[in-house]
């Protein structure tokens, strides 16, 4: 069984980096896309604090179809442009939403949701996986630090996925 570590004694940036290495401990060797998933969703929702949704999105050619999460039921298909999942995955930029009841553009799939923050996920090809999302139940819960730590993680995902 792994166990996640936490210090409640660490930095923002020195907890992400703990966290990049613990994930590269559980995805080493594993090269099926959904346990990776359903493992690193379970390892940053347990990990990180004020947080309601953790999971992923992923591309079917078409659209954005709900894969391994933690947290409540989500939405299940999600356009290319539509809400901040699918303006990630279009854009390929990590969109960080500090309050997205200021947002125009997000999808209410859990109301408790303040703030939200999303990562594309892109092949060494270009093509797109899909994107990594993750909820807040307290506006403004993520910050420059988080969107670099986020990145950092999902760096991690995409290179267990490489042949």
């Amino acid at each position: 069984m792994f166990d996640i570590k936490t210090s409640s004694h660490a930095s923002k940036r020195e907890h992400y980096a703990d966290l990049v290495t613990q994930a590269r401990s559980i995805l080493a060797g594993e090269p099926s896309l959904i346990a990776n998933a359903a493992n690193f969703s379970a390892l940053v929702f347990h990990s990180l604090a004020q947080l309601n949704w953790a999971g992923f999105y992923l591309f079917d050619g078409t659209e954005l179809v709900v894969g391994p999460f933690q947290g409540k039921p989500a939405c299940i298909r999600i356009a290319l442009g539509r809400g901040v999942c699918g303006t990630a995955a279009r854009s390929r930029q990590t969109q960080l939403v500090r309050d997205v009841n200021a947002h125009p553009n997000h999808i209410f799939c859990d109301s408790a949701s303040q703030s939200e923050i999303v990562v594309p996920l892109v092949k060494a090809d270009g093509s797109l996986l899909g994107v990594w999302d993750v909820d807040s139940p307290v506006t403004d819960r993520f910050d420059e630090d988080d969107r670099a730590g986020m990145e950092a993680l999902c760096a991690v995902f995409m290179a267990a996925l490489m042949p």
